[in-house]
């Protein structure tokens, strides 16, 4: 494919990739690459009907891996599409009112949202929110419906009202969380919105503004940022709000360096104070004033629960996010069966867990059942260290990653786990983050323990993240084997079980005993959430 037509592509969701285990063999060959295309679905808020969860186990087991792969923005990815079947694909998406318009390129991308069930009444509120601002963001051209879905062929481009001829610098990505829990790293976003209720009754959302994970090894003119609180929106008015936020963006965002082009280097270069004059000039109204919040906790809650309503709920951890058969685990033929029987649906986390959501009480034996005859695993059974964990697909599909991620994680959990529990840690959640580069995709900056990779093999180490997201990690040890990775955190883990104060999570303790430097006002560390 031409260069230019790959960055089309992009903007339909699809990414040209190609096997990099076989890149240099085929090269000896003098053969071309083996191509194949990422597809990345856009599903706001991450929630899916039985119905659309066969037809996306049809099109993985016709035309990718087979596998689904839950992403960390509450959706699914392909791999391995041919060029040739990338049609069909899009096509059978569209069957079950799915697509993949802007779930890559420079636009606003999938945009997540606390969605448990069981939590609160609140959660069906803020997914609608998910689906609204997804809606209001998607790109206006029908070029997507004429090129896959055989649409009208139009005589002129048409006009993008929002995104103009040029469209954004760079990606944009919204999230919503509802506290105390912060389970799709709210501060991680361009654009996080932070639910403030009374009771039952959704108030508006805290804005906070200029979130990002991407840098560029050894470049420090790139770094993670945290978003910025910068107010209060009641709901009447947050679609106008998000719009004048990101058209900001569009106009004054870095078009000369991509590496320079995220929201929150806009925020940096010109100050909070220019973008609140700014955006009040545009909307003709100020902010009110942030409410009070407090997140406790990321991540998800795992096993059984019933909401008030009587119906039940199951939260499955899934191995970075990757639904295969093997002789492990059949994930795809026991949720293919699952979902030939659900009544429900089934809600994706940003955490690449996957909730069987909307269960009837009659229902729950047959579907326990199904999960024990498909081998799929009880997180019960795992250590706070193993649940918890992220990684990103890296090798050999992404083109970006420098060192495995998602192919190494078990083997790293299986040397570090072992360790935590002799530690008396057990059942102690931590926050581990795994990429293959430092793009940022697993989020690893918000790891009480990040690993980001440096080259092949070789990790850098950071340590001390809060563990309710409100805290970025710090660079702790460069370029580390994996036995120097395990050689590291072996006496920190010992240290933590034998000297951690009452209620102290791994990252604060990682602070206190000196192995990262206490915070102070840099713009790497603020704690958001104090």
């Amino acid at each position: 494919m031409a260069p230019q037509d790959a960055k089309l592509l992009k903007f339909h969701g699809s990414y040209q990739q190609d096997d990099r285990d076989l890149r240099n063999e085929r090269q000896r060959q003098k053969l071309e690459p083996a191509y194949g295309y990422l597809i990345r679905l856009r599903i706001p808020g991450g929630v899916l009907s039985p119905q659309q969860w066969l037809q996306l186990d049809e099109l993985a087991h016709r035309y990718a891996a087979p596998s689904l792969r839950i992403t960390t923005r509450q959706t699914f990815q392909f791999h391995g599409v041919r060029k040739r079947h990338l049609k069909a694909v899009m096509a059978g998406l569209d069957r079950v009112l799915l697509d993949s318009i802007a779930a890559c390129g420079d636009v606003n991308r999938n945009v997540v949202a606390h969605n448990n069930p069981y939590l609160s009444p609140l959660h069906q509120q803020l997914h609608g929110w998910s689906r609204c601002l997804s809606e209001h963001l998607l790109p206006k051209t029908r070029a997507y419906q004429e090129i896959w879905l055989d649409g009208e062929k139009l005589a002129k481009p048409e006009e993008e009202p929002l995104y103009g001829k040029t469209y954004l610098p760079r990606k944009f990505k919204i999230g919503l969380a509802l506290p105390p829990d912060n389970d799709i790293d709210v501060f991680a976003q361009d654009l996080g919105l932070i639910a403030i209720a009374e009771g039952s009754e959704l108030q508006g959302f805290n804005v906070a503004v200029g979130g990002g994970m991407g840098m560029t090894h050894g470049d420090p003119a790139t770094y993670p940022r945290l978003a910025d609180v910068v107010g209060f929106c009641p709901p009447q008015r947050l679609l106008a709000l998000v719009e004048t936020v990101l058209a900001i963006q569009r106009d004054f965002g870095d078009r000369s360096n991509r590496k320079h082009a995220r929201f929150k280097y806009t925020l940096d270069d010109r100050g909070l104070d220019w973008f609140k004059a700014e955006l009040q000039t545009r909307l003709g109204w100020p902010l009110e004033p942030a409410r009070p919040f407090r997140f406790e906790r990321v991540g998800d809650r795992y096993g059984w629960m019933r909401d008030p309503s009587g119906l039940w709920h199951t939260t499955l951890a899934v191995p970075s996010g990757r639904l295969r058969d093997t002789e492990q685990t059949a994930w795809l033929s026991g949720l293919r069966e699952i979902a030939r029987i659900h009544e429900g649906d089934f809600r994706l986390t940003a955490n690449q867990n996957l909730v069987i959501a909307g269960i009837d009480a009659a229902n729950k034996p047959r579907i326990q059942a199904l999960l024990d005859r498909h081998r799929i695993p009880d997180p019960a059974q795992w250590s706070g260290l193993r649940r918890q964990a992220i990684s990103c697909v890296a090798l050999p599909t992404c083109g970006l990653a420098m060192a495995e991620s998602e192919r190494w994680l078990p083997t790293l959990l299986d040397r570090l786990e072992p360790l935590w529990r002799q530690a008396g840690l057990g059942e102690e959640a931590v926050n581990l983050r795994v990429t293959g580069c430092p793009n940022g995709c697993g989020r690893p900056y918000l790891g009480e323990i990040g690993l980001v990779g440096k080259s092949p093999g070789r990790y850098n180490l950071y340590l001390g993240a809060g563990f309710d997201g409100g805290r970025l990690n710090k660079l702790y040890r460069e370029s580390q084997s994996e036995d120097e990775i395990v050689a590291a955190l072996a006496p920190i883990i010992e240290r933590y079980a034998r000297e951690r104060q009452a209620g102290e999570r791994f990252g604060d303790f990682a602070i206190r005993a000196g192995y990262v430097a206490a915070v102070g006002a840099g713009r790497e560390f603020h704690d958001r959430t104090a």
